[in-house]
């Protein structure tokens, strides 16, 4: 196969922009065989950001061949060949257009994008961008958006998609044709690249390869989990038993001497592992604030992996982040497996929908049941190569494309139509291979979500345990109130009834419909008949919904037209005594729905009662599953309606919320319980001997007081049950840190004005000139940001600067960070999410911005209900949540700058009320100890000059 691959670089994205650069490599036996590149004039001024980005001038085009010359020496070069490019509509597109203008024939052969292909063959890959994609494969890309650096970095990436293609296993490969096969014309030249590879292995292997994992017409990387061995020789723990823990922390240290040359002993990391060893042996709470460095991960490891070795007890570690999670199974946990002197057994467990359901998937691929023909074709695709490296089946492991995430939830396991032991898929199955190593395992690592979840169920979820360790526990409180509430979003509702039917060809109705038909039996025409009789229905169902979302979206934007929040969120609390106007009319719509639901939900389970005793015989097994399962996810969806909108419980608040862009689609409806403290406190913290929680950031001004009493710990201090500690950070953060406050900086109360917002974005630039880029900017406001963003890209464009905006031009949140690292001169703009969770050492990030100070609005319902309990107890509810929240934030934004023990830089606070307030004490006096100045405005960028040019005369002596 010859291949023509082409990248192009234009003086813009519009359809009539024009070509500056053309790239092309020749790919001929799996070989380079020939490269072209041409600089062309466009006949137009290049745009200053456009020569910025390529580095192409005005200058190197002026004297170019016309676009007409360079296609009348490409065009011989793409004879016979596949044409191939990275995001083949922009490149292609702009190819037959100018060919077009130019009278030529257009280009009628196959084409070829790699993005699709790279998708599905490497189905981890975190970044399809060009740049990211090679760098991952390791090809070298030295000149990211020149056409012809491109055009060969993406002909490597092509290679590389083929060979990977070829390894693949024969019968991977035939799936994967099946897959494609009735592709729509957009997919039609992939599929005819897979049905070549296919045929290429047949003709040179046998027809089935067995190697022992290939099950059902399916490759599988694993074996049987029943067949899985955790045994080890317990007479080494044995040996250890009688020691002592002080003997024990002796010989991991001397170890982990042994392995790290630079190996340092950490005071508040020892702190920490013996307040871990003797909350767990003594049956303790624990709180233990410990400062970034401090190593807490392995502080709390060590002792629980010793513990739960030495007495029998399983121990579970929860975090928030999968990224915390991770790094827990891939860095810590097998270095504690080298220093161990004994076999240690640690399992990841996550929530079942995690888990892909080999039975769904199967079923899915079988009857090719895409509800979107391109997407799910692809991600089909995906899973199907992924099932051939992976050894859990985690959903975590995989970056979906456009419709992936819908996918998945059609195939994700669930308990309702999980057939366990009956099912043929069961000892190959990923969730009871998580479950049997969580009970075998010594420790458990899991997510917050799920142990909730598993308080919910009765503790049905989890193996029993009575030892647990919270992690980033400052987010425990938002994710019970999360988990303890209930919600209906429109697609929820609406997913649920289309999973039953959605047309004639797609959804569970119709799939079991056709394959009663299939049995020639004419007694099972009656039962065919009353499943189509149910179709009108769910579609009618489908327009009451419509009609009942569209009602609220416009009482909600009505009423909160002048009150809609930052990021243009229409939000409006629900109260019995103070509803809208429309309200009733809402109520009579839900009523229909829910008798609609329960009327369609009976008719379906009289069919199904008919059906199941022939299940067997009609192979229908599993789709009767799915059917129940459906059933039991649109009756839940149909409850928590009711309980919402006739707002069922007094302890709860309710609230409707939805975009101004997206209107009714995006309508939300939540109910979340104003205090979950008594729940936690009766149902977690009392069933269990000891819980240590942790974190960065959990005191506000040295005390727990705050979080204490939004989890319910109330009474376990009472009882002396409940230790608290703040260890401090063994960085030298007076050295390290600089922050700075403009006392003289215009303050601002609610909206911004055009003034405020021309001042911050003046000042912004100015500090990042001086710091050479190396900074990030935390906002609380999308829309300041989005101001500030579009003051900030002219003003430092000039100085070749790249301005990084979060939700500014679908770039992703770990996108942004990757191209702000690897591009020190650049600013990145963000809000909530990059308060915490993002990990920039080194000179990446040497400045950090604060805006203003992170308080929750005040005018958001569960803050408001929060604000009234605090009232009714007769305490001040501005102190006693408002401003502990925010604090609790703050530090963990103060925290994104200090990451090593050899970071340095400089916070800048723009938010005066630190200093005029009396609560901007406790914002101050939670930080870890920075040097603190208060400057004029005009003096910010002299100072940082200054204080920067010390540190590098400080690292140079």
């Amino acid at each position: 196969m010859k291949f023509a691959v082409i990248d192009l670089e234009t003086t813009g994205a519009q359809p009539d922009d024009a070509i500056i650069q053309v790239g092309l490599v020749i790919i001929d036996k799996n070989k380079i065989a020939g490269t072209y590149t041409k600089k062309v004039n466009p006949g137009r001024t290049i745009p200053e950001f456009i020569q910025r980005l390529t580095g192409i001038t005005n200058e190197d085009v002026q004297d170019a061949p016309t676009i007409a010359e360079v296609l009348t020496e490409l065009l011989p070069l793409l004879q016979d060949a596949v044409l191939v490019a990275h995001n083949a509509s922009f490149d292609v597109g702009y190819l037959q257009r100018m060919l077009q203008k130019c009278g030529m024939p257009p280009f009628s052969g196959r084409v070829l994008d790699t993005i699709p292909l790279a998708r599905m063959l490497y189905p981890g890959m975190p970044s399809l961008n060009l740049h990211s994609l090679a760098k991952s494969l390791g090809i070298a890309h030295e000149k990211s958006h020149q056409a012809d650096s491109d055009a060969l970095a993406t002909a490597h990436v092509l290679l590389a998609c083929l060979e990977k293609l070829r390894r693949l296993p024969l019968l991977t490969l035939q799936r994967l044709d099946g897959i494609f096969a009735g592709a729509p014309p957009a997919l039609a030249d992939l599929a005819w690249l897979i049905g070549e590879m296919r045929a290429q292995c047949e003709a040179s292997l046998p027809l089935f390869l067995d190697n022992g994992r290939a099950f059902r017409q399916i490759q599988l990387h694993v074996d049987d989990w029943t067949d899985e061995d955790f045994s080890r020789d317990e007479s080494l723990v044995d040996a250890w038993a009688n020691t002592g823990f002080n003997d024990f922390l002796a010989e991991i240290k001397a170890r982990l001497k042994r392995k790290f040359d630079r190996f340092e002993e950490r005071s508040a990391q020892d702190e920490m592992i013996r307040l871990v060893h003797d909350s767990l042996e003594q049956g303790n709470h624990l709180l233990v604030e410990a400062g970034t460095g401090t190593g807490k991960s392995l502080a709390y490891l060590l002792p629980a992996l010793y513990y739960s070795a030495m007495s029998g007890n399983k121990t579970v570690v929860g975090t928030h982040t999968i990224h915390l999670q991770e790094q827990i199974r891939t860095r810590d946990v097998p270095l504690l497996q080298e220093v161990f002197p004994f076999p240690i057994r640690v399992a990841l467990l996550k929530g079942r929908n995690h888990y892909l359901c080999l039975r769904k998937f199967e079923a899915k691929i079988n009857t090719l049941d895409f509800a979107y023909d391109y997407d799910d074709r692809i991600t089909a695709g995906q899973l199907l190569v992924w099932l051939g490296e992976t050894e859990t089946g985690d959903d975590e492991e995989l970056h979906f494309g456009p419709h992936g995430a819908e996918f998945w939830r059609t195939v994700e396991s669930d308990a309702e139509s999980c057939s366990a032991k009956t099912c043929p898929w069961f000892k190959k199955c990923f969730y009871h291979r998580a479950k049997n190593r969580a009970n075998q395992a010594d420790l458990i690592v899991t997510n917050h979500s799920l142990l909730l979840s598993d308080m919910k169920a009765e503790n049905r979820l989890l193996p029993a345990y009575r030892q647990l360790i919270i992690d980033e526990a400052h987010h425990f409180e938002e994710e019970a109130t999360r988990h303890l509430g209930m919600e209906v979003h429109y697609f929820s509702l609406l997913n649920a009834l289309q999973r039953f039917y959605k047309d004639n060809r797609s959804g569970l109705l119709p799939v079991l419909a056709a394959k009663l038909a299939q049995s020639g039996d004419e007694g099972i025409t009656e039962w065919t008949a009353a499943l189509e009789r149910l179709f009108p229905e769910f579609v009618r169902l489908k327009e009451e919904w419509d009609t009942l979302t569209q009602l609220m979206f416009d009482m909600l934007a009505k009423m909160n037209a002048a009150d809609q929040s930052e990021q243009g969120q229409h939000i409006l609390r629900l109260r019995p005594e103070q509803m809208p106007s429309p309200w009733p009319a809402a109520l009579e719509a839900e009523d229909n729905m829910y008798i609609g639901i329960s009327s369609v939900l009976n008719d379906l389970k009289r069919i199904v009662d008919k059906v199941e005793p022939r299940q067997a015989e009609l192979e229908i097994e599993g789709i009767l599953g799915d059917i129940s399962a459906a059933a039991a996810e649109l009756s839940r969806q149909r409850d928590t309606l009711r309980f919402i909108m006739r707002m069922a419980e007094e302890q709860f608040v309710y609230w409707l919320e939805a975009s101004s862009a997206y209107k009714q689609k995006s309508l939300l409806l939540t109910a979340a319980p104003m205090d979950v403290s008594p729940v936690l406190r009766e149902r977690f913290f009392a069933e269990k001997d000891a819980v240590v929680l942790t974190s960065a950031t959990l005191s506000v001004n040295q005390s727990f007081d705050y979080l204490i009493e939004a989890l319910g710990l109330n009474e376990a201090q009472k009882d002396g049950r409940l230790v608290t500690s703040v260890l401090k950070s063994p960085f030298a953060y007076r050295e390290q840190a600089l922050l700075l406050i403009p006392r003289d900086f215009a303050s601002v109360r609610g909206n911004a004005s055009a003034s405020f917002i021309a001042e911050l974005a003046q000042s912004l630039s100015s500090v990042a000139k001086a710091t050479g880029g190396r900074m990030m900017v935390l906002f609380t406001s999308y829309r300041m940001l989005r101001q500030v963003y579009d003051l900030m890209v002219p003003e430092l464009l000039s100085s070749g600067m790249q301005v990084l905006g979060q939700g500014i031009g679908g770039i992703s949140r770990s996108k942004m960070i990757a191209y702000f690292q690897e591009n020190p001169s650049s600013v990145l703009l963000g809000t909530s999410s990059f308060w915490e969770g993002v990990d920039i050492p080194g000179e990446a990030l040497s400045c950090l911005a604060i805006v203003r100070l992170p308080f929750q609005p005040p005018n958001h319902p569960l803050v408001e209900a929060k604000c009234e309990i605090a009232r009714r107890k007769e305490q001040n509810p501005f102190m006693r949540v408002s401003v502990p929240q925010a604090v609790i934030k703050f530090k963990q934004g103060f925290g994104r700058l200090i990451r090593t023990a050899s970071d340095k830089g400089i916070v800048i606070v723009y938010d005066t009320r630190v200093i005029e307030t009396a609560y901007g004490k406790y914002f101050l006096y939670s930080l870890p100890g920075p040097k603190i100045e208060h400057l004029p405005t005009r003096s910010l960028v002299s100072r940082i000059a200054e204080w920067l040019a010390e540190r590098e005369k400080g690292d140079s002596t």
